[in-house]
């Protein structure tokens, strides 16, 4: 890795466009309080919201350079001074390319990418993207959907607010977790066709928070999603 470049940004394109690098292992944690998926998110769809993508092109964007607590490093993102902030500055400490505004750009692409995937129950690309103990809790769910002959139907139709809530350093590992606000149209059917949960023409509205976690350092700069939860 180069300093003043942003690898980050680069992975999450690659998400996005489901090419998918093939992550190495982070720190882990189950997923929900439970270990299962959000039964509200994760049955007829996953979580869902759609998203800015950053501009898809071979274009490094190398990061402004700025002290480390210079108070307006986080404005927009975190208050000067608050845990946050102080989680974030201890981030660029240890990786100074790190920008969290092209983080956010990224993790809007690979919501995104994950939940079609989800729907579409496309394991290969959910492989890629996911810590195992969330892989593991997904295709559990894409299984018992396809043996009761189920199929879901995924619109997005708006990203409300994507923002960071906490961060964490372990280790050399890093855990941001992300709150999104989305509106989608979903409907689950059953073998015969018929619609069993969720419109075809109804809008909702959808809080998720997703963690994810790479190891700070490393040659490979992917992020995997280690924890979902589906917020009231």
């Amino acid at each position: 890795m180069q300093d003043g470049f942003d690898l980050s940004i680069i992975v999450f394109l690659v998400l996005a466009a489901f090419v998918g690098w093939r992550l190495y292992s982070v720190l882990g944690t189950r997923t929900e309080r439970d270990g299962e998926p959000s039964p509200s998110r994760f049955r007829p769809v996953a979580p869902a919201k759609p998203a800015e993508i950053p501009p898809a092109n071979d274009t490094i964007i190398e990061a402004e350079a700025k002290p480390v607590h210079d108070p307006a490093r986080w404005r927009g993102i975190a208050e000067p001074d608050s845990p946050l902030a102080q989680s974030l500055d201890h981030i660029v400490e240890t990786e100074p390319s790190f920008d969290a505004r092209h983080f956010l750009s990224g993790a809007r692409a690979a919501y995104e990418a994950i939940v079609l995937a989800f729907a579409a129950g496309d394991r290969s690309t959910l492989k890629d993207l996911l810590s195992r103990d969330v892989f593991e809790s997904f295709t559990s769910a894409i299984a018992e959907r396809e043996g009761k002959g189920e199929t879901v139907e995924t619109t997005f139709v708006g990203l409300d607010k994507v923002e960071i809530k906490d961060a964490q350093m372990k280790g050399k590992t890093v855990q941001i977790t992300v709150k999104f606000l989305s509106k989608l149209i979903t409907a689950t059917r059953n073998a015969k066709g018929d619609i069993i949960e969720g419109a075809t023409d109804k809008v909702i509205d959808v809080t998720d928070v997703w963690t994810f976690a790479r190891e700070l350092g490393s040659r490979d700069p992917a992020w995997k999603l280690i924890a979902t939860e589906a917020a009231q």
